[in-house]
Order: structure tokens, then sequence, then C-alpha cells
């Protein structure tokens, strides 16, 4: 039922969009697409994932977890998989806690890693955001940059607060803050060492960074000219909307979000569109190693079984 709701607010939002943009404009931006540039894009989005999946190694051995990267690498395709391919009941995060705890490892402590892997993955994109407004401010019109900013920083400091709430033992009291104050001692136990969370947010930033870059060489595809210090401040707002799951995929909001925000420094909304979809399907691309991973791991068990 979950995922028959999303698809019906997919279609009612390329329904809104296509009342706008006409479809057959847009299959001709598609169909002239330069193949070269979309291959740059293949890169440097599979190179992002790989960096993701080191960011959620580095992690997990903070945890005494002690898997070879590979493990991570394949692990972390297969969630894609299944986010981007399979959209289902189980989603990409639920597959890696099933992998680390098919190696024997607690479900809980699993969980954590996967858990503090995401936010750490968010800290580094508001940190993208935030300094890529802050050098190039006057991109954007100053009201829609001043937004920008103040989101970001409320969300930085929103984390930074997070390792303070274990000084509130008050907050045990109660079930749904008490979710926040068991997360505060986690954090600190794991980040004892401030310099080792400023590496994984590095890493994050690096992270998003390879998909705008990714994004950019689409936009390149289409003939879209923009500056690429555009990309940097219009992105992270978009997969910030995309972070709660209204839609299958992400499609549909990712669409709107990117057209929505791009043209206000670009009219062209048909080839906005364009390198949105163009994106999902590089997504769809790009995750299509984890099927290979997840029917792998299944012939290894039935084997085990057998």
């Amino acid at each position: 039922m979950k995922n028959v709701l999303k698809l019906l607010i997919t279609i009612a939002i390329f329904y809104y969009l296509f009342q706008y943009i006409d479809f057959y404009a847009l299959i001709a931006v598609l169909a002239k697409s330069h193949g070269g540039d979309i291959l740059i894009a293949l890169i440097f989005q599979l190179g992002s994932t790989y960096l993701a999946a080191y960011r959620w190694r580095a992690i997990s051995k903070l945890l005494v977890f002690n898997e070879p990267l590979s493990f991570y690498v394949n692990s972390y395709f297969k969630g894609s998989f299944f986010n981007q391919v399979l959209p289902s009941s189980i989603g990409g995060d639920a597959v890696r806690v099933l992998d680390l705890t098919s190696h024997g490892y607690d479900k809980k402590e699993a969980f954590y890693g996967v858990f503090v892997d995401r936010v750490v993955g968010l800290v580094g994109l508001l940190v993208l955001n935030l300094f890529s407004t802050i050098i190039f401010f006057g991109t954007f019109e100053d009201s829609f940059s001043y937004l920008i900013i103040f989101i970001s920083l409320s969300g930085i400091l929103g984390f930074a607060l997070l390792f303070f709430l274990n000084k509130i033992h008050f907050l045990q009291n109660y079930t749904f803050l008490n979710l926040f104050y068991r997360l505060a001692n986690r954090l600190n136990s794991l980040y004892k060492d401030k310099i080792i969370l400023l590496k994984h947010i590095g890493i994050s930033v690096a992270v998003h960074l390879l998909t705008v870059m990714a994004i950019f060489a689409i936009a390149l595809s289409i003939d879209v000219k923009l500056d690429f210090q555009i990309f940097l401040i219009a992105i992270p707002p978009v997969f910030l909307l995309m972070i709660v799951p209204l839609s299958l995929a992400g499609w549909g909001i990712r669409e709107g979000a990117m057209v929505g925000i791009l043209m206000l420094v670009y009219e062209d909304k048909t080839k906005i569109l364009a390198i949105s979809i163009l994106y999902g399907l590089l997504l769809i691309i790009s995750a299509l190693p984890g099927s290979y991973f997840w029917i792998k791991g299944i012939s290894k068990k039935n084997k085990q079984i057998g």
C-alpha cells in the first residue's frame, strides 16, 4: 500500500510538470544527449558510490567491524540497487544492516553504523552547500542564498548539538527524547577524536561533490552550459528534499525540485527536466552492479545450504 501511494505521488508530480513542459520536446532533448558526457557522468557517480562505501567502512571500523573494503562496496551497491531498481519495503539501508548481521555482527550495532553513516553523509551535504553558497554568493538571488545558508547552518549546528545531549540526563526518561540521548552517547563514543569526525565529513563532502560533477556532466551532454557553481548551490537542496521518502526512488520529487530551483537562473525548463530524468536513469545504471553482488550472494548461500 505504501509503494502504491508513492507511485501515485510520483505520477501526480510528473502530471503537473507536463502541464508546463512539452513531452515531445523533452524526448527530442533526451535523444540528442551526448554519450561521451554521460559516460563521464557515470564514472563520477560510480566514484561517488565507491567513496560512500569507503566512508561506511571507516565508520564501521570504529564499531570494530572487521570486514574488507570489498564487502562494504558490494553491500553499498546492493543497497543502491534495491533503492533505485527494486523500490520495495526493503530499503537499501536495511540491506546493508542485513549484510552485516549475516556475518555475525549485532543487529543494533549494525543499525547504528548505517545510521551514523547516513547522518555524517547528510552533514557533508550541508557543509558543501553552505560553503558553496557563501563562496559564490550572488549566483542566486540574495533571499534564496540566505535561505540556503540558514538551513545549512541550522542542520550543522543541530548535529553539533547532538554531542551535548548526553549531558541532559532527564532526556532518557522520555521515549522519544531517549532516542537522541542514546544517539548522543553513541556519537561521543565513536568520535572521541574529533579529527576522525572531520575526516569522515570531508569524505562526505567529496562524495556529494562527485555527484554534483555527474549532474554537471549530464547538463553538458544536452548543451546546457551553466557555471559549475550553480550546480554546487542548487543540487544539494534537491537531495535534501529527497530525504523524505514520498515518491518511488525519489522520482518526481527530484524533477520538481530541480526544475523549481534551476529555473531561478535558467529559463529552459524542458532541458532542466531532461537533466533530472537523465540523472535518474544514470542512478539506475550505476546501481546495476548491485544486482550482480545480490545474485552472487544468493548463489553462495544456496551452495552453503546444499
